[in-house]
């Protein structure tokens, strides 16, 4: 309620969140009207730890045991062999259904998407099912950064900042739990596959950027991506990686032999192994206490990294980026530069610049967690029963998007 606002905005605003609950309401089959009210206890809540303490909420109009009752009723099947389909099914109805009230590019040219993972501790759930190792920050030192609970996959859209001083919003489009059987590249894989492939969405034809960290440049995931043709891959690579140039053109008369596929090594350890860089810009970023800080990138395009028989990297090329950052007394911030792998088949209708910002909006899904477990209570949710966990995160994610709506 900003007076800067647009009155016209605003309007337009508040009708968009009463279609989308008039629209979410209808897609409930049972406890519509309990869901509704546990969406607005959560979406305004400020002092509950737990679930149970919605129901003291004033917009939570009936008793403790209707909380329960929601959430076991928010999805539900009747056979339990068929669990996992249908909820990929009702999955996919909510995506399509938030992705109705999403704002098109406009400065930008491209969909900004982001996939991460965020740990569910579940330390004393004896009787919990699936429970494993998972990775969990831990502000001991000495202390291994690991927890015994689950973990979910969430797949984001940066939604365009218009203005440097926008909050940093995401939008959750998919919320999924990775269970000891999978890994969060896999995971993550299954989510960008389902909306890249709905033929009802603007993402599928549409460019596309997904920005993610060092554990999804493995070749299982890049493989994957490849796969669609309007989809850039920008995720940070570590530095004890080895790539490799392309190599020299073969002679036109055949030879015996296996073909090279491979030039000279680039080691990213070894500066000696490095050619001259292809671009070098540099550009400047003001971040959030307003401290202005020079960014000088360089990159070299065309490099491969190897493969396996199912996934030939060899086939695919991709532009290496080394971004290092300095302060106003030129001295560098980080001990390392950062590497930055952009892979994708329209890779090159990025420029340098709009790949560096791209990958500086992945940290905003660290916002969406810490709000989704401080306010929403995310990983607060104690039952024994898995599927009522998973019910519950999408809950508190579709708490997150009404509250950006």
């Amino acid at each position: 309620d900003s007076p800067s606002q647009n009155p016209d905005d605003m309007q337009v605003a508040q009708e968009q969140l009463k279609q989308f609950r008039q629209q979410l309401y209808s897609s409930l089959s049972y406890r519509g009207d309990t869901i509704m009210d546990l969406l607005d206890a959560l979406s305004s809540n400020t002092t509950a730890k737990s679930a149970v303490e919605l129901s003291l909420n004033p917009l939570f109009r009936r008793g403790y045991g209707s909380i329960y009752a929601g959430i076991q009723h928010f999805s539900q099947s009747v056979d339990q062999e068929a669990t996992a389909e249908e909820r990929r099914a009702q999955e996919q109805r909510l995506m399509q259904l938030i992705c109705s009230y999403l704002p098109g590019p406009q400065q930008q040219k491209y969909w900004l998407l982001g996939v991460d993972v965020t740990p569910a501790p579940r330390v004393f759930a004896a009787t919990l099912t699936d429970r494993g190792y998972v990775y969990h920050p831990n502000t001991i030192a000495g202390n291994k950064p690991v927890t015994i609970g689950h973990q979910y996959s969430a797949l984001v859209l940066f939604p365009e900042k218009l203005q440097a001083s926008a909050a940093p919003w995401v939008v959750p489009l998919s919320l999924r739990r990775v269970t000891t059987q999978e890994t969060k590249g896999s995971v993550g894989v299954q989510q960008v596959n389902l909306l890249l492939n709905d033929q009802t969405l603007p993402f599928h034809q549409q460019l596309c950027v997904q920005v993610a960290d060092s554990e999804y440049s493995v070749v299982y995931y890049l493989g994957e991506m490849i796969k669609h043709e309007n989809l850039v891959t920008i995720a940070r690579v570590r530095s004890n990686r080895v790539f490799y140039e392309t190599p020299p053109p073969c002679p036109a008369s055949p030879s015996r032999g296996h073909p090279t596929w491979y030039g000279e090594r680039f080691d990213l350890k070894d500066s000696d192994t490095w050619k001259e860089p292809d671009e070098a810009i540099q550009t400047t970023y003001t971040n959030h206490l307003g401290r202005l800080y020079k960014v000088q990138l360089e990159c070299w395009h065309n490099l491969l990294m190897s493969g396996t028989r199912e996934y030939p990297m060899h086939q695919h090329p991709f532009t290496l980026i080394r971004a290092r950052v300095f302060n106003e007394a030129n001295k560098q911030i980080f001990q390392r530069p950062l590497w930055l792998l952009v892979m994708g088949q329209r890779r090159k209708e990025l420029s340098l610049a709009e790949a560096w910002e791209a990958y500086r909006r992945r940290y905003d899904v660290e916002h969406f967690f810490r709000l989704g477990k401080q306010r929403l209570l995310m990983a607060a949710y104690q039952t024994p029963e898995v599927q009522h966990e998973e019910n519950w995160w999408q809950i508190a994610q579709l708490a997150y998007v009404q509250l950006w709506l």
